[in-house]
């Protein structure tokens, strides 16, 4: 039995496809996890639990993390230390959103 070691060309393409994958999962992460957050923001501020203001300063956030992401995105490689990055400024602007929720301020409600 002969065992054939794959040429290197083969072996990078290989790689290749699974960082493309991977990082195509990750963006797909991202973007549902963006999206629940924003769902999270509009639900507060119809049930009146979150101000005007608070809702302009977590919408100005949720901003911030879609430049970010698109910066991070830009070069077509994202490192695991970005993908860190992104995370990490997802779950501080999940912690803001469910303390605002939660806080007892709540807007007044029309007449």
């Amino acid at each position: 039995m002969k065992l054939r070691i794959p040429s290197l060309s083969l072996l990078g393409v290989v790689l290749t496809l699974g960082a493309t994958a991977s990082a195509q999962a990750q963006d797909a992460r991202v973007d549902h996890r963006q999206d629940h957050q924003e769902q999270r923001i509009e639900q507060g501020i119809a049930s009146g639990e979150i101000t005007r203001p608070e809702a302009a300063r977590l919408t100005r956030q949720q901003n911030h993390i879609d430049r970010l992401e698109h910066r991070v995105e830009g070069d077509g490689h994202v490192t695991r230390r970005e993908a860190v990055r992104v995370e990490a400024a997802q779950d501080r602007a999940s912690a803001h959103i469910r303390h605002t929720r939660h806080d007892r301020q709540v807007r007044p409600r029309a007449r």
